[in-house]
């Protein structure tokens, strides 16, 4: 196990947390943003503060790598990189829609053993950027965009209970009316949520390269892939 310190600025909420051995000591969060370029330096520096005021060497960074706001993903990763250099630690890379699943999976007991989860981050218009998982977090269907309409969901609703959470979910509720549809509201893509999938990177070895590591920003996306919509 490993003491890493947590970025997560992917939304309008900015968080910060450091956690050691599976155990999560210290965590800070704004959710009155977007204010990252003032609040992400400050919870940093506190962070940084605790693990040496308890005598706790760093040895990673996690950031959540996306999809997600270009700024807010920017200032996180420019954050997270420069500790790297000055601490000398390697860099973790954790994708934001699989650190939404983790308050579910964790706090939600209602979960029937077949439920597929679908974690949303808000794009633009009725467009939403979401991933379908299974319990274990396994994918079983890639990320994409979707243009959210009445069926959007249809293949995986017929199959069996479907939770939809995340900033963008709230947009789907009207159009989604299925019985098997399920709708969990205040979740957010915190920094304490990230170590269970950052310390399985570290144990795995699984680092990026701090020079080159670029995050995985949402318009990047939507430009890239608005042509199929269209």
């Amino acid at each position: 196990m490993a003491c890493i310190l947590h970025i997560e600025t992917s939304t309008q909420v900015c968080s910060v947390a450091v956690s050691q051995d599976g155990v999560l000591l210290f965590h800070e969060e704004d959710m009155e943003g977007p204010s990252h370029s003032v609040k992400c330096g400050v919870f940093v520096e506190e962070a940084l503060s605790f693990a040496e005021s308890h005598a706790i060497p760093l040895d990673a960074v996690a950031i959540s790598k996306g999809p997600g706001s270009y700024t807010g993903l920017r200032i996180g990763v420019s954050m997270a990189k420069g500790v790297c250099y000055g601490r000398r630690v390697p860099l973790i890379a954790v994708p934001t829609l699989q650190v939404q699943c983790v308050p579910v999976l964790l706090y939600h007991e209602e979960l029937e053993d077949d439920a597929l989860l679908i974690p949303m981050i808000d794009a633009r218009r009725m467009e939403v950027y979401s991933v379908v998982f299974d319990r274990a977090l396994h994918e079983i269907r890639p990320t994409q965009a979707d243009i959210v309409e009445e069926g959007t969901y249809q293949e995986y609703l017929e199959r069996g209970p479907v939770y939809f959470f995340g900033d963008g979910a709230a947009k789907c509720e009207a159009k989604i009316q299925h019985p098997n549809a399920h709708f969990i509201p205040n979740i957010n893509p915190l920094a304490k949520y990230m170590y269970p999938l950052a310390e399985k990177s570290f144990l795995r070895g699984e680092f990026q390269d701090v020079a080159y590591f670029e995050p995985y920003y949402l318009k990047e996306f939507v430009a890239t892939h608005s042509k199929k919509f269209f």
